[in-house]
């Protein structure tokens, strides 16, 4: 098959660019031909594969930004028109469409007849923010259209402008039924497949599957470790970063070793300095890949303690594929993946006590290697990407066979 693989950004910036990249190669490999849709940008990772690049919106800076475009942009669907017409792809497979590259894009593969797989990485189906979280709370006031409320509270950067974009492209999808155009929406969690299916009545099929990862390539260190909890991740209020920092005040069983960058910084720094911590945290900042899983493989476990809806996170995945169990926050499709005891521990989500329970438990766990192990061999078929590959088939050769 020849599949037109679609996402806003094109370089490694988040999770669902990880899935857009690690797909094209997993096709490649049984056979199928793969182009990409995508904006243009500095940072982009060029292929060898035919790419279709759409002018560049900058919507942190309003870098050449067009609020009409947001919502629909003609060059975009022309873009498009060129690639589907110069490609002939069977599936159009999109992914982070909304904003950047705009609901124009839909309408000629409608169009032409071509079906459309959406991979949701996200709940932005159903908030026009997407990460249905204000103040550090989880907030749900945007469901059954009352998207209003994101332009009340300024939920998009705290700005009044990309606050009423966000609900006007909200509005828009709304009343075009963008999502309820696509043939398949594949969810990596059953969370998000719940709460898009509660809101959306009238998709026709929507299924979950977990993301995959490559476990070949996986360097399987066994059960060897050095006594640090590693945290991975932007560090933003979302992911409840500062409660983690807070819980290892009165922690003494190991250290915390922090990877990643972002706004919290600052706030981490001052609590560190504050409370005399320097011996016990540290900040890695950012790590290239390779950096990233030789930490990865020296730690004792990962933490994840996310207070908004995560779906279905990579650094768990990897984590568990390792035999590296996790501690991590009992929300959105987190408990998907974490048995509790048995590769990992669970808490209560924004509960610095029971988080820090739960990490004094799993640095002094006499079933450490139990769990190491338990972990391991269930990551080998959850996330096997061979079997992912075989049930995304299915999906596209269903949907393909609907349009002959």
């Amino acid at each position: 098959m020849k599949i037109l693989l679609v996402n806003k950004f094109h370089y490694l910036k988040g999770g669902s660019e990880k899935y857009y990249f690690d797909l094209a190669k997993l096709l490649e490999e049984h056979g199928h031909t793969v182009a990409f849709f995508s904006m243009k940008n500095e940072k982009n990772i060029k292929t060898k594969n035919k790419e279709y690049l759409v002018d560049e919106i900058d919507l942190n800076t309003g870098s050449k930004l067009k609020a009409l475009d947001v919502i629909y942009s003609r060059a975009n669907k022309k873009l498009m028109e060129k690639a589907l017409d110069e490609f002939k792809p069977d599936i159009v497979h999109i992914n982070n469409f909304q904003r950047q590259l705009s609901s124009s894009i839909i309408q000629p593969i409608k169009k032409r007849k071509i079906p459309i797989i959406f991979t949701a990485h996200d709940l932005q189906a159903i908030c026009p923010n997407s990460a249905m979280l204000r103040n550090g709370k989880i907030c749900e006031e945007c469901r059954n259209g009352k998207y209003i409320n994101c332009l009340k509270y300024k939920c998009s950067k705290n700005s009044r402008l990309k606050s009423l974009i966000s609900v006007l492209e909200a509005q828009y999808y709304r009343k075009h039924q963008i999502y309820e155009a696509f043939d398949y929406i594949i969810t990596p969690s059953n969370f998000v497949k719940n709460k898009i299916a509660e809101e959306k009545k009238n998709l026709k099929n929507i299924v979950t599957l977990p993301n995959f990862i490559d476990i070949e390539q996986s360097n399987n260190t066994g059960n060897s470790y050095e006594n640090y909890a590693l945290y991975s991740g932007r560090l933003s209020e979302e992911k409840g970063i500062i409660n983690l920092v807070n819980a290892f005040k009165s922690i003494t069983s190991g250290k915390l070793y922090i990877a990643g960058d972002g706004p919290e910084k600052e706030k981490i720094e001052h609590i560190i300095k504050e409370n005399k911590l320097e011996d016990r945290i540290k900040l890695l900042g950012y790590l290239n890949k390779n950096q990233m899983r030789e930490s990865l493989e020296k730690c004792k476990f990962l933490i994840l303690p996310s207070i908004w809806y995560e779906n279905c996170p990579f650094s768990i995945i990897e984590a568990l594929t390792i035999g590296k169990p996790v501690v991590a926050s009992n929300i959105g499709g987190i408990p998907e993946l974490i048995e509790n005891g048995k590769n990992g521990y669970l808490y209560k989500y924004d509960n610095i006590e029971e988080l820090k329970n739960k990490i004094e438990t799993m640095f002094n766990s006499a079933d450490y290697e139990k769990m190491c192990e338990y972990a391991k061999e269930e990551a080998k078929v959850k996330f096997s990407k061979e079997n992912y590959y075989n049930k995304l088939l299915e999906i596209y050769k269903e949907v393909v066979n609907k349009y002959e």
